[in-house]
């Protein structure tokens, strides 16, 4: 029920907008967040939107250059994401929490976009 899409090959420096659809019912009752999967690594934390969309957090590996977003209307979370790196290349997944607390631990969301692949060259 959560559609990422945006991904994509790009130069370091360059951006990409990412996108997840999520058509819930309850879509003003969760926190979206924002993870990434790197080859042998273990998903983390990236950004998350609170359920209103007044509060937004951010690892601080991309803490100035990613913005996290939300259209309540459009029920949809979007991840602009400027100065890309290599670093940056992963797998970016979106998922929801009730947790408006402990945003950046991924056991405690529910639900998760299928995954949209990022590749960022040097």
């Amino acid at each position: 029920q959560l559609q990422a899409s945006g991904g994509g090959l790009v130069q370091s420096g360059g951006s990409l907008r990412l996108s997840c659809a999520a058509p819930l019912r309850t879509f003003g009752s969760y926190t979206m967040g924002w993870f990434r999967q790197a080859p042998g690594k273990e998903r983390e934390f990236v950004a998350a939107i609170s359920r209103s969309g007044g509060q937004a957090h951010y690892a601080d590996s991309v803490t100035g250059r990613f913005t996290i977003s939300k259209d309540h209307a459009k029920k949809t979370v979007t991840l602009q994401m400027n100065g890309l790196k290599p670093e940056d290349t992963a797998v970016y997944y979106c998922a929801r929490t009730r947790s408006n607390t402990y945003y950046s631990r991924k056991d405690l969301y529910d639900l998760w976009g299928q995954g949209t692949q990022v590749t960022v060259s040097s």
